[in-house]
């Protein structure tokens, strides 16, 4: 708790607190059992506090009881008990989030959605797809090896779809095929009462759709604050007949992302630009094993036809010439161009083994991409100037960057300084009109800058829509709003 207080991890802008808790009604637990079975539901602190933390640094908060619901009735089902009780309620999926989403911070009921596992529908003529939440990005794109589909959202982790829709997710093909939101066609979702909403209506999967609010896009993003998503309709994308990867070293930070605009400005279809600073860069040598010139870094992957590949290539390399890079190699064979991407996808754990024994926490902001270089400068001269160990990564070509922060929980004055930077760089960002996070989610520590990005009448919207759906504050309570 002392190091939640000083991050400032607790109640944020005088909104109802995120930490108070009640104890479960008498014969309650009982009652979930008669919905799922006994063999579905768990009371034991181990499984409470597997359940209750994910990838980030907050504290875990354990809920009261685990549920495995193997259908969407019987979500419905015990949505509408805890919504009777006044019991909280808190979705998982993989616990690969960064935010703390899954944090039981009021106790309450965790529905840990990954025996829904069934991908539902498959329309190879209408490129689209329809999963449970049980359903994990790595499942899906084995499940389409051979129709010549994909589904191109990776932010890194093997994370469930419906958990990446709740978030926002993106990652490293964002600059090419787009984020979760323009990928999700509809979503089944049940509500804090147990009702079933199709948000798009019931089996519709248009690409385009002009009827009405969008509440496809309100739940993409929503956090597991609004509902349960139970299941998803998202868009797929042909395999590229063609692909090539390659590494560039750069004599600076402000090179490298300089050379990242000026590729997107000259209209090359980059699939994936990613940065990485020369500490990035050592960490991820020394974790995965692989030799690389220990200097700002990109990281750039194509997509395409054979003959128009060719030429990009050649874009490419013209541009990285003339920013002062060198030791561009393209790999064109999968073996080699996965050695390359597992070692970006490591990046979280190299940071990490720089100080064993330590936490980590990722920043994420994103900025427009003409403000990119002079934010990603200055944010590189505050980590140097407050000692910190940070090294940076990020998906530049949507202007998103993170900063890996490891620290030691048990120093105070560290755990300070931590906050401190994390706070400076949301400002930076949203001077620069960004965003204090561009896909990990606002989750538990990040309500103070939500306020400051959207404004009062932003946030009292927010705010509005969260009670119009849950009036009694009880889905995944403490986190957004």
């Amino acid at each position: 708790m002392a190091l939640r207080r000083v991050l400032g991890l607790g109640g944020a802008l005088g909104r109802r607190s995120c930490c108070s808790k009640r104890p479960l009604p008498p014969d309650f637990v009982e009652a979930l059992r008669a919905v799922v079975g006994g063999p579905n539901v768990s009371t034991a602190m181990a499984v409470r506090e597997q359940h209750g933390h994910d990838e980030s640094m907050h504290t875990c908060a354990p809920p009261d009881a685990v549920v495995w619901p193997q259908a969407v009735g019987q979500v419905q089902e015990l949505a509408a008990l805890c919504y009777r009780c006044r019991v909280p309620m808190v979705p998982f999926g993989t616990g690969t989030g960064l935010e703390g989403g899954v944090n039981a911070v009021q106790g309450g009921v965790c529905f840990d959605l990954s025996r829904m596992d069934a991908i539902a529908e498959l329309s190879l003529e209408d490129f689209s797809v329809t999963v449970e939440p049980g359903v994990t990005r790595k499942a899906l794109n084995s499940h389409l090896r051979g129709t010549g589909l994909w589904f191109p959202v990776d932010p890194g982790a093997d994370a469930s779809l419906c958990g990446m829709a709740a978030t926002g997710a993106s990652g490293t093909n964002a600059v090419r095929y787009g984020t979760m939101r323009p990928n999700v066609l509809n979503l089944r979702v049940v509500l804090p009462d147990g009702r079933l909403l199709h948000t798009a209506g019931p089996g519709r999967q248009a690409r385009k759709r002009a009827a009405g609010y969008d509440l496809t896009s309100l739940f993409v993003g929503s956090e597991g604050t609004l509902g349960f998503l139970t299941q998803a309709t998202l868009r797929l994308h042909p395999l590229p007949e063609a692909t090539a990867a390659a590494t560039a070293a750069f004599p600076s930070v402000r090179a490298a992302v300089d050379c990242t605009v000026q590729v997107l400005q000259a209209a090359v279809p980059v699939a994936r630009i990613e940065f990485l600073d020369e500490v990035m860069v050592g960490a991820c040598g020394r974790f995965s094993g692989l030799e690389l010139p220990v200097a700002a870094t990109l990281l750039l992957e194509l997509h395409g036809s054979r003959h128009g590949l060719a030429e990009q290539q050649q874009q490419a390399e013209e541009i990285v010439r003339l920013n002062g890079g060198s030791g561009l190699a393209w790999a064109e064979e999968p073996e080699e161009r996965g050695r390359l991407w597992a070692m970006r996808h490591s990046a979280w754990y190299a940071a990490l083994a720089l100080r064993p024994g330590c936490q980590g926490y990722s920043t994420d902001v994103c900025v427009p991409i003409s403000r990119l270089p002079d934010v990603v400068v200055e944010t590189k001269r505050d980590l140097q100037d407050s000692g910190l160990t940070g090294p940076m990564v990020g998906h530049v070509g949507d202007g998103n960057f993170h900063c890996l922060l490891i620290f030691d929980p048990q120093e105070p004055a560290e755990a300070q300084r931590v906050h401190a930077f994390a706070q400076r760089l949301g400002r930076r960002a949203l001077a620069a009109g960004g965003t204090c996070t561009g896909e990990h989610g606002v989750g538990l520590g990040k309500r103070a800058l939500l306020l400051e990005e959207l404004g009062q009448e932003g946030l009292d919207t927010l705010c509005s829509i969260k009670a119009a759906l849950d009036p009694h504050n009880l889905m995944n309570p403490g986190k957004v709003v």
